[in-house]
């Protein structure tokens, strides 16, 4: 399915017509150029999750954690590791079979530790600003 956005605007119902495409699977891999709106999707799913607390990217930390009514929403980047042993190190397969949704930019760089159940986003910048959102 490809989902286009043309505006900021028009990412809360991209955002609900994700949430509910995924049914039941609760890991998200997003890939897309540096700048191509990986995050500002993920702020949008977190809104539509019901996280009320400030939604950032987690560069440094590697993981950021919110509460949502549900349960919890874990949000990886993983841009800035040097090998997948750091992933392992900081025990993300906890995170991805913890039954919580996991938002992970940038699983390229852990190719062997992604489990088997999993939304893949790619997000590319089309004409005019437009996003294709295409949801594998």
């Amino acid at each position: 399915m490809i989902i286009a956005v043309k505006s900021i605007e028009e990412l809360p119902i991209a955002a609900a017509k994700i949430i509910n495409l995924a049914a039941s699977r609760k890991v998200f891999l997003f890939y897309g150029e540096m700048g191509a709106g990986k995050t500002t999707l993920i702020k949008a799913l977190c809104r539509q999750l019901g996280v009320d607390e400030n939604v950032s990217s987690p560069t440094f930390s590697i993981v950021n954690e919110y509460q949502i009514p549900t349960g919890k929403i874990y949000h990886f980047d993983f841009y800035r590791l040097k090998t997948q042993t750091e992933a392992l190190d900081m025990g993300c397969e906890e995170y991805f079979y913890s039954g919580d949704y996991c938002f992970v930019e940038w699983p390229e760089m852990i190719p062997d530790l992604i489990p088997d159940d999993y939304i893949a986003i790619h997000i590319n910048l089309a004409l005019n600003n437009t996003r294709e959102i295409h949801i594998q």
